[in-house]
């Protein structure tokens, strides 16, 4: 054993120098042992000392608030303390780090507020409490000093917060765009291998345990959002406002559009889009056409991807498996690495939550959609296609929108239609939403038209 004037080391079974038991540990309040919960005690206890290793402090959990003592008990270690009231964790004098991962919005944000309050660090994998009260709780660990740490909110096998506040921080970043959501990726995922509708790809993700008996917040796109709007923030500078990002989800998809599109050479993802524009930012997320030889096209199944645009590095992309008890603790215990390294220096020393320092947050105007310039793909299900096809071009022509290509395919739902698909030039959507609206008073035209927006994203 070698010794110096700051701590003791030892050489582990597994051959890595560990800190010896004299060194003090950071101790660990845990909020919830479900499947992060448990996920994170597991990997901990595993990977102890190769974590020490790096760290040169044990991370220790010391205290978990969970509703369900004896299931507890089962799964944590003797050593381990055990209650059944979480403001037990939040207010004990000796825990160093309170870990969240119970989510919601409204005992979570009382939870969190009260750790900083008593002046604890906070990790927390519950994005939706940060997109919905992030300024909030972000303006409170300033004020005390102490770090709120969050990579398991995002993508959780995907490092994408450190890389945009750390790996990237020389960078202008252009934008950032991604698949940000499991469930939905494999839902269209299946939609678009296996001809099914959305209703029974949907079914089969619920069987799989992708998808929460409520799927809403997978389906609808709100998870993604909140996701997005945290990626905004790191990238761009700007203070969290979930409130202001558009959100369509993919409920309202038909299998039809997604085998028309593959066979024009494109394939629809649930994309996550920040972008900045010198009057300000797009915030949005929506089923999106991208060119099936796109990097994004080629992410399939559960998994994530997010491809960030700056002005030195170019186009990076990172890939990775967007849940999982283990994944998820991947990026917790990340957190707390980060917290053993810094957590003894100032405060003003440490990384931003939010990448850019305090003073240096400035909200930006978010652009409506209405004036957000896109590709579109459109559908038109129509009687007698050859007839009606220089008809349906002069309306295109009238509102100077381009037509890049027009296919006329057979309908398989209806022998007696054929399905017209254009593909426009990048629009500005409030022009082509005139054109759609003067296509859907055609009397040949069967229906509403159904409308994907498509991006390059070169």
């Amino acid at each position: 054993m070698y010794q110096d004037h700051h701590a003791s080391f030892a050489v582990s079974s597994h051959g890595n120098t560990v800190p010896s038991p004299s060194h003090a540990p950071l101790r660990v309040g845990l909020l919830g042992l479900g499947t992060v919960g448990a996920g994170t005690y597991t990997v901990l206890q595993r990977n102890a000392d190769v974590i020490a290793a790096r760290t040169g402090r044990r991370i220790e959990i010391a205290m978990v608030a969970v509703r369900n003592l004896a299931r507890a008990s089962v799964i944590v270690g003797p050593e381990v303390s055990l209650v059944d009231d979480p403001f037990q964790v939040v207010n004990h004098p000796d825990i160093d780090v309170v870990v969240e991962v119970i989510g919601g919005t409204t005992v979570a944000r009382d939870l969190v507020l009260q750790a900083i309050a008593n002046g604890k660090h906070v990790v927390t994998a519950n994005k939706a409490l940060l997109a919905v009260h992030g300024s909030e709780i972000f303006a409170a660990a300033q004020a005390q000093g102490v770090v709120v740490a969050y990579e398991g909110a995002v993508a959780v096998s995907i490092p994408i917060i450190k890389t945009l506040r750390e790996g990237l921080t020389a960078n202008r970043i252009e934008w950032v765009a991604g698949i940000i959501n499991g469930t939905t990726n494999y839902i269209l995922s299946e939609m678009r291998t296996k001809g099914v509708s959305f209703a029974d790809a949907l079914a089969d993700a619920q069987r799989l345990g992708y998808a929460e008996a409520d799927p809403t917040f997978d389906v609808e796109g709100i998870d993604a959002a909140h996701k997005l709007t945290l990626l905004a923030a790191n990238a761009f500078g700007v203070p969290v406002q979930f409130d202001k990002v558009y959100v369509q989800g993919i409920t309202a998809l038909d299998s039809v559009d997604i085998a028309f599109a593959e066979q024009l050479g494109y394939r629809v993802k649930l994309l996550g889009i920040a972008k900045r524009h010198d009057h300000g930012l797009e915030l949005r997320v929506h089923p999106t056409l991208v060119a099936a030889d796109h990097l994004l096209a080629q992410v399939n199944g559960s998994m994530n991807a997010v491809m960030v645009k700056s002005d030195a590095a170019g186009v990076t992309m990172y890939y990775g498996a967007g849940a999982g008890a283990e994944q998820t603790a991947s990026a917790v215990i990340a957190d707390l690495v980060d917290l053993c390294r810094t957590c003894g220096t100032a405060h003003r020393h440490r990384v931003p939550s939010l990448a850019f320092q305090p003073g240096a947050v400035v909200a930006l105007p978010v652009t409506g959609m209405a004036d957000v310039v896109t590709g579109f793909y459109l559908r038109l299900d129509v009687s007698l296609a050859a007839q009606t096809v220089p008809t349906l071009l002069s309306h295109f022509a009238q509102a100077h929108v381009p037509v890049q290509q027009l296919e006329v395919l057979e309908h398989p739902g209806d022998k007696a239609l054929n399905a017209i698909i254009f593909l426009t030039a990048p629009t500005q959507e409030r022009v082509l939403r005139g054109v759609l609206a003067g296509l859907e008073q055609l009397p040949m035209v069967r229906g509403a038209v159904k409308a994907i927006r498509i991006e390059a994203l070169a």
